[in-house]
């Protein structure tokens, strides 16, 4: 079982690009598809208080809702990478 979750959109470019940093560092991660409408968004808003995507959530290191992807990059290359 993984630790990460992502919430993401189908065809959002910020998130298939942690997609695939996620994959080149060879990680499991919990997929949360979010609705298109930011106001249905509920889900995603209650764990980063905003309702961007991507935004990932790492228990194991205390990340409860991380957005942006250059971030969240940086944060996976730095915690996960070799």
């Amino acid at each position: 079982m993984t630790d990460l979750e992502l919430y993401e959109l189908e065809g959002c470019p910020y998130c298939a690009k942690v997609i695939k940093k996620l994959d080149e560092l060879g990680l499991e991660y919990e997929s949360h598809m979010v609705p298109r409408s930011h106001s249905e968004r509920t889900e995603v808003e209650q764990v980063s208080g905003q309702t961007g995507v991507p935004v990932l959530v790492d228990k194991e290191h205390g990340i409860e809702g991380m957005p942006e992807s250059d971030d969240i990059v940086e944060y996976l290359e730095e915690t996960y990478g070799s």
